[in-house]
């Protein structure tokens, strides 16, 4: 069952657009989800922290975090409201200072979860999966505000996917 408060909220602040678009998949589609409108927002944010929050209750989870950009604020929420570190994995390692791919905290043998705005292909969270477990990590669960229904559940069967919404909760 689709959280309805946070359903409303995509559609109060206006952050779902019919058109035609270029996914970061690199597929068309005639629907967008401005997930940062809702991730970047004072409601939205807190109400995502909640509800994530409560999808790892129990999980014994060291920290949490994903891909940049669209991880950053689910992963900024949590922290703010939990007590649960976060991490933040950028696209390429960084060519200065400490060349690190991870930011934050992460260790090697603790259990994270992994989160992302908008899933579609699944590829984002896969390549801050890959990145994880390169640092030695494991992931017990990956959270996405939004499935698009258009790949990504089944790209990420090895682990538990957890969406929020899904794009059929729109309509």
């Amino acid at each position: 069952m689709p959280n309805k408060e946070l359903l409303a909220l995509f559609k109060n602040i206006s952050a779902v657009k019919t058109g035609e678009f270029t996914l970061s998949s690199g597929k068309k589609s005639n629907l967008y989800i401005d997930c940062r409108r809702v991730t970047l927002h004072p409601e939205g944010a807190r109400l995502i922290g909640k509800i994530v929050l409560e999808k790892i209750r129990g999980l014994n989870v060291q920290a949490i975090g994903g891909l940049t950009l669209g991880a950053d604020p689910i992963t900024s929420a949590v922290v703010t409201l939990g007590d649960i570190p976060g991490f933040i994995v950028r696209k390429k390692e960084k060519e200065h200072g400490t060349k690190q791919k991870i930011e934050g905290h992460l260790q090697p043998g603790w259990k994270v979860v992994v989160v992302e705005d908008v899933s579609t292909s699944g590829a984002s969270a896969l390549q801050a999966i890959a990145a994880v477990e390169a640092a030695g990590a494991s992931v017990v669960k990956v959270i996405s505000v939004v499935d698009r229904e258009e790949g990504a559940a089944e790209a990420l069967k090895a682990y538990t996917f957890d969406p929020l919404l899904k794009k059929s909760d729109f309509f």
